[in-house]
């Protein structure tokens, strides 16, 4: 049995620019920081049986690789060789559809777990370049990388995207007490809705590649937010980086109508009225996590939401990104790993093929 521990992660600056659609043409920068909220794979070889048994919201029990109907499970299998024979169970702690990263999350996590299984070690930059490989490239998703590489690296963590495609992560490196205050002013609260934002995704992906000129210079104007928001924090003036948080959202809800609708703009409003400096919608928006900046007044405008119904997520920063947590395949279970393989020496094969992926 192996299993996984991979974090979640809200946006602070640059959302929607880590799409192929922008950063070809102008280069992205999102930065993001990974909460102590996870994503757990359980990976498992069985000895009995040649089975592949996927659980998630649903339970798949199936013969062969092309039978599995999650597209994330499948496709990571696919990358790795795994024609039959394996276990996935997923817990999470915060529901799928809420903007914190969670899809990205499984396939990061899952494909953790698989390096374990074929002993082949993998490093935070390898773990995300091959989960972008299969979302963005293999299944065509219109995503962007942020999310694969905050579940790998975990922090509060740059990302500075060129046009090629190429993502160098760097940790923002600030004094502890800046740290602990963005902590504490940072609040969550999930307004119940969960969505899927593929259409939202795909309005602005699309829309980017016509060369639309009011969503190309909103994110434009985002990209440059993001970049003042990161050397606000790292200048420890935090309130300035709240007053940049307004700003991004009243640019990013001319992206697209789906980011927004009079409930959510009525929370927001309600917000600013209780001591909010700033703020927005976790993700591509439309429901999810109101993510606010509070330096003031914090036990009001916790009140103020939670009679209007919000729920409050209590969270801390995360400095880890995805990691196993417990490893123990039995000796019966690896050895029947690896007959699966049809060789003899199956995990170096799988060792070969991913060092070739990696050059």
């Amino acid at each position: 049995m192996i299993v996984t521990r991979t974090p979640f992660r809200v946006t602070l600056g640059g959302g929607g620019t880590d799409l192929p659609s922008f950063y070809r043409d102008h280069g992205g920068f999102v930065l993001a920081v990974a909460i102590d909220k996870y994503m757990y794979l359980n990976v498992n070889a069985p000895i009995l049986d040649d089975l592949i048994r996927v659980r998630y919201s649903k339970a798949e029990t199936v013969r062969c690789l092309e039978e599995i109907e999650h597209p994330l499970a499948r496709a990571a299998l696919e990358h790795f060789g795994i024609q039959d024979g394996i276990e996935i169970v997923s817990i999470a702690d915060i529901p799928a559809g809420t903007g914190v990263g969670s899809s990205s999350c499984y396939l990061v996590g899952l494909m953790n777990a698989l390096h374990a299984l074929t002993q082949t070690p993998v490093n935070p930059q390898q773990l995300s370049e091959e989960a972008c490989h299969i979302e963005l490239d293999l299944l065509r998703k219109p995503i962007g990388k942020q999310d694969q590489y905050m579940a790998a690296y975990g922090g509060l963590t740059v990302l500075d995207i060129a046009k090629d495609g190429s993502v160098e992560a760097k940790y923002l490196r600030i004094p502890v007490d800046v740290v602990e205050e963005l902590e504490n002013n940072l609040l969550l609260f999930y307004t119940g809705d969960v969505r899927d934002a593929t259409a939202i995704l795909s309005h602005q992906d699309n829309a980017t590649k016509r060369k639309d000129t009011a969503v190309v210079s909103s994110l434009t104007e985002i990209k440059d937010i993001g970049m003042e928001i990161a050397s606000a924090i790292k200048a420890g003036n935090l309130r300035r980086f709240g007053e940049l948080m307004d700003q991004h959202w009243q640019v990013k809800k001319r992206l697209s109508n789906g980011i927004t609708n009079p409930m959510i703009d009525g929370w927001y409003e309600l917000s600013k009225r209780n001591g909010a400096i700033g703020g927005k919608i976790s993700g591509a928006g439309g429901g999810g996590f109101l993510m606010l900046y509070c330096e003031q007044s914090k036990a009001q405008l916790r009140e103020a939401l939670r009679v209007a119904g919000l729920r409050e997520l209590n969270f801390r920063f995360e400095f880890e990104g995805s990691k196993v947590v417990f490893d123990i395949v039995s000796r019966d279970g690896r050895l029947a790993h690896m007959r699966r393989q049809n060789h003899p020496d199956g995990v170096k094969a799988v060792a070969a093929r991913l060092s070739a992926f990696a050059q």
